[in-house]
């Protein structure tokens, strides 16, 4: 950290940089290396990335120059696949759908470039970034175009570049339960340890729900509840007041990193829930935990429950 502070890099220690005030914008030449980040970048505001390891993007900044290859050359970035999916407008579970047709995205694209169809016309910038971070899971996605909502993805065609697809994929809704039953590992009714949301970074607004979600529930939580975000989010909720509000109420707010990287977590002998794609596929790997999946609203009522409560396991 000392080190890159000294040659002039700014301490912001974010896994979802595109939430700071000065985020790229389309057709920026930029280097980045988190892989959320890249397809968020790449397909969401539409800045030009390719996939850069560590140490490589620190080249690039001191340079000022990037290989003029892979997604900087505008016939690069062209969909050869096109994904159909299942409505998702009125489902109850939006977030872990989006993060489910991520997860189904990486499997079927891996490093292919993709546009999806079918998508919502209201689809939020959190939506997206949870698809775009469970698809470089699962895959190397690093960039998709979701046709009507995203900048190089006014049409198909767009999209496509006037091309033809290689493939089509229709995706139904019972292939989203089936990821879905894929990342869990848990029963519903089961005792739970802890929930850990944020993995990428709480937005602002993910914020502003969660904190309507603990308003409709009375009492204290029932097991250990944390969210990862950074230090430059936390600033503004503390502003608005949602950090004390949150905090009061038993939420733990975790900085500069994510609980499945570093030994944050008080509790992990038992289930650990999650609504993030990325961070069901990785934690049980990097720290041992077993994981229960579902949406924002299930893993606050489980909390609140002590035990999993998600729709699609009862019964």
């Amino acid at each position: 950290m000392e080190a890159h502070l000294e040659l002039g890099c700014e301490a912001t220690f974010t896994c979802a940089p595109y939430q700071l005030k000065h985020r790229p914008r389309l057709g920026d030449q930029i280097a980045w290396a988190e892989s959320n980040a890249i397809v968020f970048a790449n397909s969401v505001l539409g800045a030009r990335t390719s996939r850069y390891g560590d140490f490589l993007d620190l080249a690039a900044a001191i340079t000022g120059r990037v290989p003029y290859a892979g997604l900087h050359v505008t016939e690069n970035r062209a969909a050869r696949l096109v994904l159909a999916a299942p409505s998702l407008r009125d489902s109850s579970r939006r977030d872990a759908c989006f993060a489910a047709l991520g997860f189904l995205l990486g499997l079927k694209a891996g490093a292919t470039v993709a546009a999806i169809t079918g998508l919502p016309a209201d689809t939020t910038e959190d939506e997206l970034k949870s698809l775009g971070a469970a698809a470089a899971s699962s895959g190397s996605v690093a960039l998709f175009h979701a046709v009507g909502i995203t900048p190089e993805a006014s049409t198909l065609d767009a999209a496509l570049q006037g091309g033809e697809p290689e493939q089509t994929i229709i995706v139904s809704e019972a292939d989203l339960v089936a990821i879905h039953r894929k990342w869990n590992d848990a029963r519903s009714g089961e005792p739970l340890a802890a929930i850990s949301l944020g993995t990428p970074h709480f937005s602002i607004d993910e914020f502003r729900r969660l904190a309507k979600l603990f308003d409709s529930h009375k009492g204290p939580l029932q097991c250990d509840f944390y969210v990862n975000t950074s230090r430059f989010v936390l600033w503004q909720i503390e502003e608005e007041g949602l950090a004390q509000r949150l905090a009061s109420r038993g939420v733990q707010i975790v900085v500069d990193t994510c609980t499945y990287i570093t030994p944050v977590m008080k509790q992990i002998n038992g289930l650990v829930m999650t609504n993030s794609g990325k961070w069901a596929h990785y934690a049980p790997a990097n720290i041992g935990v077993t994981v229960a999946f579902g949406s924002m609203s299930e893993c606050v009522r489980s909390a609140f429950e002590g035990r999993v409560c998600i729709d699609e396991l009862a019964g």
